[in-house]
């Protein structure tokens, strides 16, 4: 790993790291892992094999080994678990719950955290999440930490569920913003902030194109490419 360049995104949710991490990953054809979706991924892999959510003996090995992978199609984030597309089905209700369950056994989470490790191969990797440059990539070549204002990630977060036909108020969404970052900042293990070595970029008064080139503009200057 120490040879092969890896970017990590972390922040809040609604400041734009995904959409960063897509144009980055698709830009320089580096791998890509979505961390904030490998816990689900994981939990669908163990329903779909029949795993007991007790069963460790059975979950540490399928974490280790977790086929999945994470694609770049037409600007949005395909997951791909054992050849098989769920990138929607990983939203479901119940592989959530599932998610919640196993993400708490400290030897399911250190056996994904090797797996997501283990993502970082040639050419390059773009990670995106909440702690990839503080616990999972702490050596990583370069680190970015973006940000934006609860109030901004809110409206962003009611335009799009708007646009997708959803009754919601902006209140509520702002609401649950604001307490989902104390529950962030504020666990225990691997808690949401900004690596010390991190670039800090708030994207409250930036759009996804000024955010991007902000970003390739350091890759560049690192010579990572």
């Amino acid at each position: 790993m120490q040879n092969i360049p890896v970017i990590t995104v972390d922040g809040p949710s609604g400041a734009g790291k995904g959409t960063l991490c897509l144009k980055l990953s698709s830009t320089l054809r580096w791998h890509l892992l979505d961390s904030g979706a490998i816990y689900r991924v994981l939990a669908l892999a163990a329903l779909h094999h029949d795993i007991p959510l007790d069963d460790v003996n059975a979950l540490v090995p399928l974490a280790s080994g977790l086929d999945v992978s994470f694609e770049s199609v037409n600007g949005t984030t395909k997951i791909v678990l054992e050849g098989e597309d769920v990138t929607f089905d990983i939203r479901n209700e119940n592989v959530g719950a599932v998610a919640s369950t196993i993400a708490a056994i400290p030897p399911v989470r250190e056996a994904l955290l090797r797996r997501q490790r283990s993502f970082a191969m040639s050419p390059g990797l773009v990670a995106d999440g909440r702690d990839m440059g503080t616990v999972v990539f702490d050596n990583a070549d370069l680190k970015f930490y973006l940000t934006a204002s609860a109030e901004v990630r809110a409206e962003r977060r009611f335009i799009e569920l708007k646009e997708k036909g959803h009754d919601v108020k902006i209140s509520r969404l702002l609401t649950d913003i604001k307490a989902r970052d104390d529950r962030d900042i504020n666990r225990s293990n691997a808690p949401l902030k900004a690596a010390d070595d991190a670039i800090i970029i708030d994207s409250s008064t930036l759009d996804a194109v000024q955010v991007f080139d902000i970003a390739m503009k350091e890759v560049l200057d690192r010579r990572l490419v």
